[in-house]
């Protein structure tokens, strides 16, 4: 009876803790290994899974001064986090650096072949100081799969004290929207029209604060411009990527979880 009763306790007591190390087994593979080495260099790149996190310096020789480094910080399944930090002075009004991320799967897709492109972000921003600067996926399509630019389409969830591009400006020099008060993912947008004299570029803001914390679909906002008339559902998808743009002024930008997906 002793011998008995001693297996029958023993039972629940393997099943529990194979319970247990199955599923720190399972913590441990959703949590992906990711370099965090601190990035400086105008082109420097760091690949994290099915993402890449660019510096991106693209402009900086129209700043009087100034620098910026950016990092990943942690990876868990298929979502990063990452931090940039920078000093920009001069050249006022021009960007000088988009740290950002993009996602290297599932692009050079026509339009029409993408049913969905769903996301999450996470971020906030700490100034110091007065700071010029955006935050905002940015997509790139074209006629040809990794062909030229076509179209920029951006779609901003931060505007401090910047502005979209737009082919017109009011008496004050604010950009002039084409499409007012557009509701998409639970939000509503201006739409500016302009040119960054490479491509056309379309703009969405949206019309009332800042989204520091935004979880929804990106393809809308293509569909949008396509039912529109504004670009192609025969186009392809060949850039789709997340960051700051900034312009002047020093910060820290911080993403606490960014996903990208393309379905």
């Amino acid at each position: 009876m002793f011998f008995l009763s001693s297996l029958l306790l023993l039972v629940p007591l393997v099943s529990s803790m194979s319970s247990h190390s199955t599923h720190r087994m399972r913590r441990a593979h959703a949590i992906k290994f990711v370099d965090t080495k601190l990035i400086s260099g105008k082109w420097d790149t760091v690949d994290g899974g099915q993402y890449s996190l660019l510096n991106n310096l693209w402009n900086e020789q129209n700043a009087t001064s100034g620098s910026q480094t950016s990092q990943f910080t942690s990876m868990s399944s298929n979502t990063v986090a990452w931090t940039t930090t920078y000093t920009w002075t001069g050249g006022p009004g021009q960007v000088k650096s988009f740290a950002d991320i993009q996602l290297n799967t599932g692009i050079n897709q026509q339009l029409s072949a993408i049913s969905s492109m769903p996301t999450a972000w996470q971020w906030n921003l700490l100034p110091n100081g007065p700071v010029v600067c955006d935050v905002a996926y940015d997509l790139f399509t074209s006629y040809n799969p990794g062909g030229s630019h076509l179209h920029e389409v951006m779609i901003w969830l931060a505007n401090v004290n910047s502005g979209p591009l737009s082919y017109q400006y009011n008496a004050a020099g604010q950009a002039v929207p084409i499409a007012t008060n557009i509701p998409l993912e639970g939000y509503t947008w201006d739409l500016y029209s302009g040119s960054n004299t490479v491509n056309q570029v379309y703009s969405f803001l949206p019309t009332s604060g800042n989204i520091e914390s935004f979880s929804g679909d990106v393809y809308p906002f293509l569909s949008y411009l396509i039912d529109n008339g504004s670009i192609s559902s025969s186009q392809y998808l060949t850039t789709a990527q997340g960051g700051t743009e900034a312009l002047t002024g020093a910060a820290q930008f911080n993403t606490y979880a960014y996903s990208l997906a393309i379905n």
